[in-house]
Parts: structure tokens; C-alpha cells; sequence
């Protein structure tokens, strides 16, 4: 951990970076085939209107998700949605992708990247790829200028971001899943990884807030935001990973990460506007969470509820929420 803090003392604020400015509220749907999922990916990006959020000559992070070192489907980003994305982008200018993975305390990025075929991928498009919370990169002070909800409290000695992410665009590449602390995880929940490095657990019972902070992270820091988000396996019950796996063959993309988690979450037959992070930056105006308010294009999917359960646990989850919400709250400092 230490030898990756670069220059402690030194504390950057709001980088002086231009900013895109796509609409807020828009997102694209479509389904799509195996045999056609890597055009559907193109045109899905056109769609969303993406060179609205993306500036084509600068560095362009594809935040990958990792949520368990195993192939499972729905757990963690798909190698087709990695490689239809990134030709996209490389089809269009975009010269200076970089893959981005992190690990967590029980899942191994690099065995992740090789079995979850993302390495392969990558590979084969020659794409340079960092581990975030690996040596050698390095993470340095960052003071954010919009007034945190929690992480402040959360880290009293200041918070940290990867050196290597201000005045980029950045690509978050979650899949349609639901999630034991967060009800569903999508673009919102694929920052954490990247933002957070010490003790990312500490969040854990101010999961919601933490990812609406790091939302006005991502705002101030990267020159571009966009999400793409896989759902042609989608995932059912305790995710991210004992999930129970449906093939719904459906990919989302949107610039706003508030919008489209909000689509998902209402495909899975849920109430966006009941999440909490999907509420809360919705009314601090980071983004569209009311599906009434959201334009999608694309295929119609008002009629869509898949009815996923999303409030069940594993047996680690349960032991895990005693500790961040129940009795066991005052053993969580010392973890």
C-alpha cells in the first residue's frame, strides 16, 4: 500500500481539463444475437450518441468489471462486450485505450482477467491494461470540490485516486445483475473499484452515498463519462456472484450512469427511484433516475419485468450486514 502512494503531501483539486456536456437522461437499448453482437455494440454506441461524452484524442479508460476471479455468466464483464466496444471506439479514432481491472479482498484480478477471456481480448486488439490497485500504479491525494455526503467522514485522512485517471474519459462496463448491498449493481457501482483503494469495505454501510460521491469524483476528474452495460446474460438473486443466470440477449448505453442503472434496475422489475443511489443523485442532479424522465431509443422495452429477486443473501452476506448495519457494527474498524 505505501509504496503506491505517490507524493502524500502533495493534494490535487478539480484538474483544469475541458469537460464533455452530453444530455443527461438518454438511454440506448437493444437486443442482439451471438452472431451479431459485436455490430450491435457499434450501433448501440452511435445510438447513445457517445461522441458527445467522449473526447476522441486523449487517453480512454474501459473500466472492466471483475467481480469474481471464475467465468460465471453475468458476474463480470463479458469478453464480447469488451471486444465490441473497444473496435467501436478504435474504429472511430479512439487510439489510446487502456483495459483497467482491480481486485478485491477475495477476488484476483489477474487470474480474473486471464479466465474471464478479457485478457484474450485485450490482447488481440492490442490494448495497454493497468491493475489499479497494483503496483507500479501509483495513487495520489485528491480533494474533491463538490461537498462529499460520506467519504469524508468515512477517510479522515483524505481520500486517493489512480494518478493516471485525471483529464481522461472513461468507459464503465458493468452487467445487468442484482447485488446483496446495493440492490443492483451497474455503472454506478463499476467506479468503486477504480476510485476506492484503502479499506473499501469502511463504505459498505454507507454503500449508496459512497457511490453518489464518487459519481461527483468521476464528474470532476475525468474528461468523459460513459457506461455500456451487458445484460445478454443478466443476473437473478444474491449477486454478484451466487446469482441465478438468464439469457435476456439486451445491451444498454447512456453517458448519464444515473439513467441508465435506473433503465436496468425497472427491466429487472424494480423500482429505480427506491434505490437509494439512483434517488439520491437523481436529486442532486447528477443524472436521470425517474424512468418517466428517461428517453430510451432503440427497441421498446416498456412492457419489460423480469421480476428478479433482489433482496436475498448468501450466508456471507448476512454475516457481512451484522457487521456493517447490525451488533457486530463496532468489529468493523478493525477489519
Amino acid at each position: 500500500m505505501v509504496s503506491m502512494i505517490s507524493d502524500p503531501g502533495r493534494v490535487l483539486t478539480q484538474p483544469d481539463i475541458p469537460h464533455a456536456e452530453p444530455d443527461m437522461g438518454k438511454v440506448a437499448v437493444i437486443y442482439t444475437t451471438p452472431e451479431t453482437v459485436i455490430d450491435d455494440y457499434a450501433r448501440l454506441l452511435d445510438l447513445a450518441d457517445y461522441q458527445t461524452a467522449l473526447t476522441v484524442d486523449i487517453d480512454t479508460f474501459l473500466k472492466v468489471n471483475i467481480s469474481w476471479q471464475h467465468y460465471y455468466p453475468a458476474c463480470s464483464s463479458a469478453p464480447w462486450q469488451i471486444d465490441g466496444v473497444a473496435k467501436k471506439l478504435k474504429n472511430d479514432g479512439f487510439n489510446k485505450l487502456i483495459a483497467a481491472h482491480n481486485g478485491t479482498v477475495v477476488v484476483n484480478p489477474i487470474e480474473g482477467r486471464e479466465n474471464n477471456k478479457h485478457k484474450l481480448v485485450e490482447d488481440r486488439l492490442g490494448l495497454d491494461h493497468v491493475v489499479l490497485d497494483a503496483p507500479p500504479m501509483k495513487w495520489v491525494p485528491y480533494r474533491p470540490t463538490a461537498k462529499m455526503l460520506v467519504l469524508d467522514d468515512v477517510y479522515k485522512d483524505g481520500l486517493y485516486i489512480p494518478e493516471v485517471f485525471p483529464g481522461t474519459n472513461i468507459v464503465q462496463l458493468p452487467t445487468v445483475k442484482t447485488h446483496v448491498f446495493t440492490t443492483m449493481t451497474g455503472a454506478l457501482k463499476n467506479a468503486f473499484g477504480g476510485l476506492l483503494h484503502r479499506y473499501r469495505h469502511w463504505t459498505h454501510s454507507v454503500i449508496h452515498e459512497t457511490l453518489v460521491d464518487l459519481l461527483q469524483i468521476q464528474k470532476e476528474i475525468h474528461s468523459g463519462l460513459f457506461a455500456v452495460m451487458d445484460g445478454t446474460f443478466a443476473g437473478d438473486g444474491p449477486g454478484p456472484r451466487a446469482m441465478r443466470v438468464h439469457n435476456k440477449n439486451v445491451i444498454l448505453a447512456s453517458a448519464d450512469q444515473v439513467a441508465i442503472d435506473a433503465v436496468a434496475a425497472k427491466m429487472m422489475g424494480l423500482d429505480p427511484m427506491s434505490i437509494p443511489m439512483i434517488r439520491i443523485a437523481h436529486e442532486l442532479g447528477l443524472g436521470v433516475g425517474n424512468p418517466r424522465e428517461i428517453q430510451v431509443v432503440g427497441d421498446d422495452i416498456a412492457d419489460v419485468n423480469w421480476n428478479f429477486a433482489a433482496s436475498e443473501s448468501t450466508l456471507a452476506s448476512r454475516g457481512q450486514k451484522l457487521i456493517y448495519h447490525g451488533p457486530l457494527k463496532p468489529l468493523e474498524g478493525i477489519l
